[in-house]
């Protein structure tokens, strides 16, 4: 049992340090370490190691498949999500099919369990193929008058690489090779980028997918609960094996026998819980961003902006009480000062201004959710936007 527990632990932390190790919230913790070696530390030794080994025609040939998975639109991970989503349901389809309809559970969920994984592939196929927004000569007047500038992270300028005027909230995707409207991200696993068009069919695939594994995990526990219940186990364990009849005595013999009688139902129960978790924390962080009206995309222009700001101001604050010393220093008639009053004196930083956030696009939760549900580019009016400078 503790091995399953420690095992489950460490896949747990991997998983969360290498999808999630970069958030804000990890920064500066063993998490975001684990995250950067996972990313860049191992890849730089293995790179090391290669050339070591094969020259640089070993190296050249690594690079050139980082270039096709990492800097061009591929489907690897489209293939591989299909792969997984696919192989679990043929293993809990094999393994636990059999004993439905069981104590707990009804026959038919054998059929919802087929129709749940066929919406999130359908959510999947909607994401991936869906246009997430693109930019071009014929919309960007409407771009360009449905979202203005803000002066602060958005200023009027020009796509360097499309030649065309760059609306506010939108990015110039290096992978795909276009603009895009409300950019969000690039999404491997869509081989598509998250952006106005389409985030919420991306909100709906994270929200689904959550909603299966947590369907999942506890349709396989409510099967191992009704072998239980079938087998008469409890009752053998107490009257056969004499075995005190409480939680803490039976729970060792119990997690004893499902292991060494259920092992994949438990494996394939452990690793959809992990899956689910994390999937509620993605859409949790997402599901956030459309209440703000901000994109991911936005939140690392803000936080670059606020802390360029914090700095200026400090250096600000900064300069003015070395002035005012100076000065202070240059007057014959002034007293000098107590080391008390000198101790217990605010620091010239404290006085810099404080750098808040000012988003000028959200509009209230409901306004801005409803953005994300029917997007600007799929009203009536859009078509009828004209830009101000024309």
């Amino acid at each position: 049992m503790w091995v399953l527990i420690i095992h489950g632990l460490i896949t747990a932390l991997v998983v969360v340090s290498f999808l999630c190790g970069q958030w804000p919230v990890f920064e500066g913790t063993p998490i975001e370490r684990i995250h950067r070696f996972l990313t860049f530390g191992a890849y730089d030794y293995f790179l090391r190691f290669v050339g070591f080994v094969c020259g640089e025609k070993g190296t050249n040939a690594i690079l050139s498949v980082e270039y096709f998975c990492c800097d061009r639109p591929n489907p690897i991970l489209q293939i591989i999500y299909l792969a997984i989503i696919g192989g679990t349901y043929y293993f809990i389809a094999k393994s636990c099919f059999s004993y439905i309809p069981g104590y707990y559970l009804s026959g038919i969920h054998r059929y919802t369990s087929l129709l749940g994984v066929g919406v999130g592939i359908l959510l999947f196929l909607l994401t991936s193929f869906t246009d997430a927004g693109t930019v071009n000569a014929e919309n960007v007047s409407q771009y360009l008058s449905a979202y203005p500038y803000d002066n602060i992270i958005f200023t009027d300028k020009e796509c360097s690489t499309c030649k065309i005027p760059k609306p506010a909230r939108s990015k110039h995707c290096g992978i795909c090779g276009r603009c895009v409207a409300r950019f969000d991200h690039h999404c491997g696993w869509m081989n598509n980028c998250i952006g106005e068009r389409n985030t919420r069919y991306f909100l709906a695939f994270l929200l689904w997918h959550f909603l299966l594994c947590l369907y999942g995990t506890i349709a396989i526990g409510l099967v191992l609960a009704g072998r239980l219940k079938e087998l008469r186990v409890v009752y053998i364990l107490t009257v056969y094996y004499g075995i005190e009849n409480s939680f803490y005595s039976l729970a060792p013999h119990v997690v004893q026998w499902l292991l060494g009688s259920y092992n994949t139902q438990i494996l394939l129960m452990v690793f959809l819980a992990i899956v689910s978790l994390l999937l509620a924390g993605f859409f949790g962080y997402h599901a956030n961003l459309c209440r703000t009206n901000t994109t991911t995309n936005e939140t690392f222009k803000w936080q670059d902006y606020i802390n360029w700001r914090r700095k200026l101001n400090e250096a600000r604050a900064s300069a003015a009480a070395l002035k005012s010393s100076i000065s202070g220093m240059s007057s014959e008639s002034k007293l000098p000062e107590s080391k008390w009053k000198a101790f217990f004196r605010r620091s010239p930083l404290e006085d810099a201004e404080v750098v808040v956030k000012n988003n000028v696009y959200d509009k209230g939760m409901f306004h801005n959710i409803w953005e994300v549900i029917y997007p600007l580019s799929t009203r009536r009016s859009f078509s009828q936007r004209k830009s101000k400078s024309t």
